[in-house]
């Protein structure tokens, strides 16, 4: 990529090491690789060059990718440029601009290695987990499950708390969720479990999950249906109950959404991780200069991961971040 073949020595070592992270990044990194990107970027204020190059020169080919004869009879001469020589100059101007997207595009913390059977847990906060047969499992605060997999099925049982499964399709090997004697059970599609004192609540989003008693089955649940199992002795039998869309989002507001901004100014970032994440982790983020208040911001992001945001922001070189007890962040510009 960008000529860099024939050099060698160093440069050429950082240039071919930096070409290697802008694809693991691409396809996701793992829990350990984002702690080695950190570590490696800190390394050598050459390692953020050359990535911000590699990164510029995709973008180009994004531009010349989108090109179309209507646009002009030629495609912009600058976009087929060898632009490698007048980079050097836009560092650390470019880190500023393409560094702050880059870092907080690759933070993705919830990105694990496959697990089973092991107990997995989210006492302080949301977790995302990927299970051997690759479901996905959203983890709510103080949740927890246990995973067994056997050869003729998978099971889960969910300890305490509430989960969201995202099941992988495999017919030969049923997906059953246990929720005090209440099994869901399913083969390829996505629901929600809440486990109360008195009651288990299932919730489908996608597809079809049946629920089973110890003496009864209810009807199967159809995406955009819910069910509640009371446990006490007088209770009715559950009913299928119908949820609108506003409902259903309501229900699920707990989850962590991927949040896309294009360009928006971190006032407008800030604002939106503060309604989002602040309020369920007590965490407030403050902008202390009103000169970055219009820094542009392009990234694809959790919207529970504010201390992944407030690194990126600090390793771009515009920020610097103040924590103020446990339940405040201040961001100052560095120069």
């Amino acid at each position: 990529m960008n000529g860099a073949s024939h050099r060698e020595g160093p440069e050429a070592r950082i240039d071919l090491a930096a070409a290697e992270w802008l694809v693991r990044r691409d396809r996701g990194f793992t829990a350990s690789e984002q702690d080695e990107f950190f570590q490696w970027l800190a390394e050598d204020p050459r390692h953020g060059e050359w990535l911000a190059i590699h990164d510029q020169t995709w973008r180009d080919f994004n531009l010349l990718a989108e090109w179309r004869p209507e646009h002009s009879s030629e495609p912009n001469p600058d976009l087929l440029a060898r632009r490698r020589a007048s980079y050097r100059w836009l560092w650390p101007a470019a880190a500023a601009a393409a560094g702050v997207a880059l870092l907080l595009t690759v933070w993705r913390p919830w990105m694990k290695p496959a697990l089973d059977g092991a107990a997995l847990t989210a006492a302080f906060a949301i977790q995302h987990r990927v299970l051997a047969d690759g479901s996905e499992v959203e983890l709510n605060r103080g949740a927890a499950i246990e995973v067994e997999f056997t050869p003729a099925e998978r099971r889960v049982r969910l300890v305490r708390g509430e989960a969201h499964f995202a099941v992988a399709k495999n017919p030969l090997r049923p997906f059953i969720v246990r929720a005090n004697g209440v099994d869901v059970r399913a083969v390829g599609t996505a629901f929600d479990v809440r486990l109360d004192p008195e009651s288990v609540e299932v919730l489908v989003t996608e597809g079809h999950v049946q629920v089973q008693l110890p003496t009864a089955s209810v009807p199967v649940l159809a995406a955009g249906q819910r069910t509640v199992v009371s446990f006490a002795p007088t209770a009715p039998p559950p009913r299928v109950l119908d949820v609108s869309p506003e409902e259903m989002a309501q229900r699920l507001a707990w989850q962590p959404q991927l949040l896309d901004f294009s360009s928006t100014a971190l006032a407008k970032v800030v604002a939106e991780f503060n309604r989002r994440a602040g309020e369920a982790q007590g965490i407030r983020l403050v902008i202390a200069d009103p000169e970055l208040e219009s820094l542009p911001i392009v990234a694809s992001v959790r919207s529970d991961n504010i201390e992944g945001l407030v690194r990126s922001l600090e390793l771009s070189g515009d920020v610097r971040a103040e924590r103020r007890g446990e339940h405040e962040i201040v961001l100052h510009k560095t120069r």
